[in-house]
């Protein structure tokens, strides 16, 4: 074998030897990676997608996400500043801007979101600890402004009775802002940024808020009774004035009745004298007749004298007969 032919053969074994040790990687767009010797960084981090080459067998690849990640923490009970506790859940975003650094402080995933357990978890605790539960849960001033603007007093001392007229100076805006400030002075030290920090829910414990129910219920059988209240005010009011109103029209009526009946006697009293002064004998005998017919019927048995004044049309008809 000439020296060609060996050093071909080297070459080639070489070159195997090169390929299985593996110098080539690849960093895929939304990744940057780091190299480790033997443990040890070296180099700059690369951040830039695209194929690269490493010293086989003594190399290392180690890749990391560039996009923004996810993290979510466990519901703490928290007491407030007025001693309330509630339960808070946060959510937040965070990216890896130091992949070195993160690398040699947390070295993975795992360890930083172990580390933002800490640092968040604590931030959010030191800033409700330090407010009260009126500015964690609002915003605004809204309910006041609002209130401001009604002009039932009734109304303005039911909302104010119910705890909504407590003026807030931060509010779950400025208290998040605060979350941030604070967690974000820590994570730079591990190669993280922090983007954004979110409350998810906030809610009473539950013995807490059995009592806030409670006396939301309490609140609501009271105004109930005081509409029920007014309602029967105002009904007692409405009868009273119907009754009124009724007797005014029944007196009326029978003051109305009275003249007619009076105005009718009148001129029933007028008849009657008129048909007497023409015919008495005539007149006093339809009065007769109306008697007998309005006391004598079928079943009736009089017994009368000969000289009774009742009885002097019936000898008449006797006479004729």
């Amino acid at each position: 074998m000439n020296k060609r032919n060996i050093s071909l053969t080297l070459f080639i074994i070489i070159f195997i030897v090169v390929m299985m040790g593996n110098p080539f990687y690849i960093v895929y767009e939304g990744q940057q990676a780091i190299i480790t010797q033997f443990g040890k960084p070296v180099g700059e981090p690369i951040t830039e997608a695209g194929l690269k080459l490493k010293v086989p067998f003594i190399q290392k690849v180690h890749y990391f996400e560039e996009r923004i990640l996810e993290w979510d923490g466990y519901p703490s009970q928290i007491p407030t500043k007025d001693k309330k506790y509630i339960w808070v859940d946060t959510t937040a975003r965070w990216r890896i801007k130091d992949p070195l650094k993160f690398y040699q402080s947390v070295y993975n995933e795992r360890g930083a979101y172990a580390r933002l357990d800490d640092i968040i978890d604590s931030a959010v605790r030191d800033v409700v600890t330090s407010h009260m539960l009126i500015a964690i849960v609002r915003s605004s001033n809204r309910i006041i402004n609002e209130l401001e603007s009604i002009p039932d007093e009734e109304k303005k001392k039911e909302i104010r009775e119910f705890g909504a007229l407590d003026r807030i100076t931060t509010g779950r805006e400025k208290l998040r802002e605060e979350i941030i400030a604070r967690a974000r002075e820590l994570v730079p030290s591990y190669g993280i940024e922090l983007i954004d920090v979110r409350v998810k829910r906030v809610n009473y414990i539950e013995n807490v808020r059995r009592k806030v129910y409670d006396r939301m219920i309490a609140e609501r059988k009271r105004a109930a009774e005081k509409y029920r209240s007014e309602g029967r005010g105002v009904r007692a009011e409405i009868e009273g004035k119907t009754e009124r109103e009724l007797k005014l029209i029944l007196s009326e009526a029978y003051k109305k009745s009275q003249k007619i009946k009076g105005k009718a006697d009148r001129e029933a009293t007028s008849i009657y004298a008129d048909a007497y002064s023409r015919d008495e004998e005539f007149y006093s005998f339809l009065k007769a007749l109306e008697t007998y017919r309005n006391t004598i019927d079928n079943d009736s048995t009089i017994i009368l004298t000969t000289d009774s004044e009742y009885f002097k049309y019936l000898k008449q008809l006797d006479n004729k007969e």
